[in-house]
């Protein structure tokens, strides 16, 4: 029983360097792959980038192997030129006058001559909201998009309210030309009518500039509409996306 206990214990005493040599050797692993993952990441974008500027040389290098070195200049000069008439082409389509850009998606502006931009800012555009009067009759307040022109340009305008704000508002519509259908102030101190109702104007609630709170209007702040109203002619465009 004695010799058992005592070899028992020797071979429990000659495994432990065993199990420490193990242990060790997971413990390096685990470090040496974190090292390694550690490096990996940080030099992947070197790799990327390295990858993206042999990869035109390689697609040059393909071009020039499929059609020949003596038609690659030739290739490579017709492309050049069918970019630069495309240039020209983009040119042609921007006006020669002051022009306005309008985003209904992010609710901001910008106010360009040729490529260069005048001034850029927030504005208001249409809500989306709908008004529905029964199932023949119903608004939905949405700006509209495409490209518009400056029809006519006024200071001090003067609102001419239509049937929905009566509605809206709870009240009865009254006849076409009611004194109650005109509001003064409401609109700022410009507006540029861009046609079917729908206006560039200013607002007496600037803290919503800059969300999707309008009728269809286009709602600027004082300044911002002083710049677009002075800088914008009668027949500039106006883009709205």
């Amino acid at each position: 029983m004695g010799n058992q206990v005592t070899d028992h214990q020797a071979n429990k005493q000659s495994n432990q360097p065993v199990r420490k040599f193990f242990l060790m050797a997971l413990l390096l692993a685990f470090i040496v792959s974190i090292m390694f993952s550690w490096l990996l990441v940080h030099k992947m974008e070197n790799l990327v980038e390295a990858a993206l500027s042999m990869r035109p040389k390689a697609n040059l290098n393909a071009t020039a192997g499929r059609i020949g070195l003596d038609k690659l200049d030739e290739t490579l000069n017709l492309t050049k030129e069918e970019n630069e008439s495309t240039q020209k082409k983009l040119m042609a389509l921007i006006p020669d006058q002051n022009y306005l850009i309008v985003n209904t998606v992010g609710n901001d502006f910008r106010l360009m001559n040729k490529n260069q931009m005048i001034r850029e800012g927030i504005c208001s555009t249409g809500s989306y909201t709908v008004l529905k009067v029964d199932d023949k009759k119903q608004w939905t307040f949405k700006t509209p998009r495409g490209m518009f022109k400056v029809l006519n340009k006024v200071k001090d305008p003067v609102w001419k309210k239509p049937d929905w704000a009566f509605i809206e508002e709870g009240l009865k519509v009254p006849s076409a030309n009611h004194p109650s259908r005109f509001e003064y102030g409401s609109l700022g101190d410009y507006a540029l009518y861009l046609g079917q109702g729908y206006l560039i104007h200013g607002t007496l609630y600037k803290r919503y500039l800059g969300m999707p709170v309008t009728h269809g209007c286009v709602r600027m702040g004082d300044e911002d509409l002083e710049v677009v109203f002075k800088s914008l002619k009668i027949g500039s465009k106006v883009y709205i996306y």
